[in-house]
């Protein structure tokens, strides 16, 4: 909807809203840019604290995917008043604060206000080199793509609204969305990575669509190596679907060649909304392996998942 707006015309907005980027960039100087981004949703988890940590790790997400080190956020809340206690609100906060501890930034503030849902985020700065922004549009062909998340998020928040998640899951679940993609984000500048994006609400390989378009090439996904969450394709295969996954699917509708042999849980396993995701990196093929190893001490794990060729007539295969 963004694209409705003029385009904004500022020699430092080097990063705008004409592009499916994961945050805007205004240079303030020829050796500093302001990294700016705002995200927040609904609960997807029944505890207040748990929500508050995924939420601030889903927010800073956007700044660690162009490469930025994060400085400092705002809340942002919308709280019913009415119908839940204060209490809630706090135990939120504490979450979000205890990530952004982890993150080694401050919250110096925010706004909250009444509202009959309710949502919670963080509004982040952070700080680049105006010549080292990593983008969406960075993908070259004869890279390989590495993705330091498993999915299956929206898969298993949805089954446990409805009762239907083992309690072996949650933790694992929970683990993954309150990952900071801190430590992906100083490997892909220390290996001079230019193509990037994180995987949340539309899917994977809508966001692979994303950068494939956006850097005018063709990304082949090697389905059986995508690293999924305990207990998501069972899930799948029981009927736990998301609505948000067939609004992907028309994404990338006449965009993609599928494996005509591969089962339809595939389908919806990569097409999955996520929550805090993981990055999706797009690397030099002789840096690959190098940088692997380094994402993955930390990534357990993370997976080589494909390789980015020349332009054909789609922009995704999956084989």
């Amino acid at each position: 909807m963004l694209k409705v707006l003029p385009p904004q015309v500022d020699p430092n907005l080097l990063v705008g809203h004409l592009g499916a980027d994961d945050a805007g960039v205004y240079r303030i100087d020829d050796e500093r840019a302001l990294v700016l981004t705002v995200d927040f949703f609904t609960p997807v988890v029944d505890d207040p604290y748990d929500y508050g940590r995924v939420a601030a790790a889903n927010s800073l997400s956007d700044v660690y995917a162009m490469g930025g080190k994060p400085i400092a956020a705002l809340n942002i809340a919308a709280f019913p008043e009415h119908d839940l206690p204060l209490e809630i609100l706090g135990e939120i906060f504490k979450g979000g604060a205890a990530v952004a501890k982890d993150a080694g930034i401050v919250i110096v503030g925010g706004h909250t206000v009444k509202d009959k849902e309710l949502k919670y985020g963080l509004s982040v700065v952070g700080m680049i080199h105006p010549e080292r922004i990593i983008r969406n549009s960075g993908a070259k062909a004869g890279d390989q793509l590495i993705l330091t998340k498993p999915l299956g998020t929206g898969v298993l928040s949805t089954a446990m609204k409805m009762d239907a998640l083992n309690q072996e899951y949650y933790r694992p679940l929970i683990n993954t969305m309150t990952q900071l993609n801190r430590h992906a984000a100083e490997q892909m500048e220390a290996f001079g990575v230019e193509g990037c994006t994180d995987v949340t609400g539309n899917g994977f390989l809508g966001h692979a669509f994303e950068l494939a378009e956006a850097s005018n090439v063709t990304l082949e996904i090697v389905a059986a190596d995508v690293p999924a969450l305990p207990g998501t394709i069972d899930l799948i295969k029981k009927g736990h679907l998301t609505a948000g996954g067939h609004s992907n699917r028309v994404l990338i509708q006449g965009n993609i060649e599928w494996n005509e042999g591969r089962d339809d849980s595939v389908d919806h396993f990569l097409l999955d909304p996520q929550t805090s995701g993981g990055l999706l990196i797009s690397v030099r093929a002789d840096r690959c392996d190098e940088l692997f190893a380094t994402i993955k001490e930390v990534y357990n794990d993370a997976a080589i998942v494909g390789r980015v060729t020349e332009r054909r007539n789609v922009l995704l295969k999956v084989t």
